[in-house]
C-alpha cells in the first residue's frame, strides 16, 4: 500500500513539474534583466528569395517552382504576378485560388509549399560569419555549428536577433530551445570577461 502511494505521489509532482516547465517554455514574459525567456516564431509568412512549389490540381500547365521577387511578387502562368510577401502559404494558396476563379478555372484546388526558405545571417563571434540556407527548426547552437562554432573570445550565454522585417535586435539567452526564423540576423557578441 505504501508503495502504491509513494509511486502515486511522485507521479503527481512529476505532471506538476512538467507542466510549470512547459509553461515557462511557453512563457513569454520579459524577466528583470529585459530579455525574452523564450522566442515565439509566429506562423512563417512568405519573403523575397523563398521557392515555393504550386500545385493546381489537374491543370499541369499551372503547376511548378516560382521565386518570390524584389517586388514581393510571384509571376505564375495565365494569372501573371501574384503578391506572395508578408502573406502565410494557407494565405497565398487563397490569393492564387482566387485569381483563378476570375475568369480563368471554375473550383481551382490548388496546393502551395516552401521549397527553399530565405537564408539567415549570422555574425560576431563565430568562426565562419555569412549567410547559411535555413533549415525547418533552426536553432541558434545550430545555426552557430554551421558558422563553425563559438571563437574562444564569444559569449555564449547571450544572443541577439534582429528579425527580417524587424527594426532592432532582441536579446534572448543563448538556450538549446532559442529558435531562428528565416531571414534573421544573428549576432553572437564577445564576452567581457
Amino acid at each position: 500500500m505504501l508503495r502504491v502511494l509513494l509511486t502515486a505521489l511522485a507521479a503527481l509532482v512529476l505532471a506538476t513539474f512538467m507542466t510549470s516547465c512547459a509553461q515557462g517554455v511557453m512563457a513569454s514574459g520579459t524577466p528583470e534583466g529585459g530579455a525574452a525567456d523564450t522566442r515565439v516564431i509566429e506562423e512563417y509568412r512568405l519573403g523575397t528569395a523563398d521557392k515555393v512549389r504550386v500545385t493546381v490540381f489537374g491543370e499541369a500547365a499551372l503547376t511548378g517552382e516560382f521565386l518570390v521577387g524584389g517586388n514581393g511578387k510571384i509571376s505564375l502562368p495565365l494569372i501573371g504576378e501574384t503578391q506572395a510577401t508578408g502573406l502565410t502559404i494557407g494565405e497565398f494558396q487563397e490569393e492564387v485560388a482566387a485569381a483563378l476563379r476570375d475568369g480563368f478555372i471554375t473550383n481551382p484546388r490548388v496546393s502551395a509549399e516552401v521549397l527553399n526558405y530565405r537564408p539567415f545571417y549570422i555574425l560576431g563571434e563565430v568562426n565562419t560569419p555569412g549567410e547559411y540556407p535555413y533549415t525547418n527548426s533552426l536553432t541558434v547552437l545550430n545555426a552557430v555549428a554551421t558558422a563553425g562554432g563559438f571563437t574562444y573570445r564569444a559569449d555564449n550565454r547571450r544572443v541577439y536577433i534582429k528579425r527580417a522585417n524587424g527594426d532592432a535586435e532582441e536579446e534572448f539567452p543563448l538556450t538549446t530551445s532559442t529558435r531562428v526564423a528565416p531571414g534573421d540576423t544573428i549576432r553572437i557578441r564577445e564576452r567581457l570577461f
